[in-house]
């Protein structure tokens, strides 16, 4: 993910356009509760704020990234601005992008990751619109799930994270976890974002592994060589396959029956 760097951020002679008040915040903060091992990724979008006709050339510092080395350094809060001005224009945040990340080996390419996305609007309809409590927070749900494949001639498991949005009760809902803003909402304010993870892990690929009481076994295919593998009714001919680790395994994830 891309982040840019920041340019000085308007006083209220500005923001006393768009809402802020002497002595109010022009930031919120965005936070998320996240399984063991997770991370987020965040760029904030700016765009011209309303009733501007200005543009920024070739929207340079329009966007501010926050974890983008999440794994060597980590903030589970990033401080976000409401207002900003690049190249003479003024700006207000429009959406936070957020990558949801997971790593599943030690590997640097044992790394999976999903979306989810914050949108700010000057106006929405109430059903779309969060609310908060009383001390200042909103939260926004979701689920995370591993489904893994096979891949490559050794037929190593790789992993992909898939994320979906529910509700408070982990009833879950259409597409990746979201939540919406008006812009006027936000001043001194906390949006979190709480996922959960699924116990259970599921094949990627439907008709490519079969399950027993004791976990999943591969498919063998036509043969070893067969990258697709379906199992095409074939319940008895299996294959070995290569765990991240290096383990050689005849069942998924505990390895050895």
């Amino acid at each position: 993910m891309r982040g840019a760097f920041l340019l000085p951020v308007l006083g209220c002679g500005f923001a006393l356009t768009t809402g802020c008040a002497i002595g109010k915040s022009d930031t919120f903060t965005f936070t998320a509760d996240l399984p063991p091992g997770f991370a987020y990724q965040a760029i904030a979008v700016y765009e011209p704020a309303k009733g501007e006709t200005c543009t920024v050339p070739g929207g340079r510092g329009t966007e501010v990234g926050f974890n983008r080395k999440w794994r060597e350094t980590y903030q589970p809060d990033s401080e976000i601005l409401l207002y900003r001005t690049v190249s003479g224009c003024p700006l207000t945040v429009s959406r936070i992008k957020l990558e949801i990340t997971a790593a599943y080996g030690v590997d640097w390419g044992n790394v999976s990751a999903d979306y989810a996305a914050v949108v700010i609007r000057d106006e929405l309809d109430a059903p779309y619109r969060r609310t908060f409590n009383a001390v200042g927070e909103s939260t926004f749900f979701g689920q995370c799930q591993w489904m893994f494949r096979t891949m490559g001639k050794p037929r190593i498991i790789r992993k992909l994270l898939d994320c979906k949005k529910t509700d408070a009760q982990g009833e879950v809902g259409r597409g990746r976890p979201f939540s919406a803003y008006t812009l006027d909402q936000l001043a001194g304010k906390t949006v979190r974002m709480m996922i959960k993870l699924v116990d259970e892990e599921r094949p990627a690929i439907g008709g490519t592994w079969v399950r027993f009481p004791n976990g999943w076994k591969r498919c063998m295919g036509k043969s070893f060589e067969d990258q697709d593998a379906y199992c095409f009714g074939n319940y008895k001919d299996f294959s070995t396959f290569k765990m991240p680790d290096g383990r050689i395994c005849t069942i998924y994830p505990g390895c050895t029956e």
